[in-house]
């Protein structure tokens, strides 16, 4: 692998687990696609930092449980804002 894939998917790894992002906010952040993000966190880092791809994991695991709601309330928040 080359470097600077390695030190993309640190990098990527270490903002989710800071910031709590979501694959869409990270892959924004970097300037890549979401694949891009989905494919450094699940399958590159995990043979560079283990506990560090075990924990950006579980950061998305959240996100994918959480995301019905968030759509929810962007779905609520687009209604609300067009009938006022």
């Amino acid at each position: 692998m080359k470097d600077y894939i390695e030190e993309r998917a640190i990098e990527i790894g270490r903002y989710v687990v800071q910031h709590g992002a979501t694959v869409r906010q990270a892959a924004q952040n970097f300037g890549i696609s979401k694949s891009t993000v989905h494919k450094d966190i699940t399958a590159r880092l995990i043979h560079i930092q283990p506990e560090l791809a075990r924990q950006a994991q579980a950061v998305l695991q959240i996100n994918k449980a959480e995301r019905h709601i968030r759509g929810g309330q962007a779905t609520k928040k687009k209604y609300h804002h067009e009938l006022y």
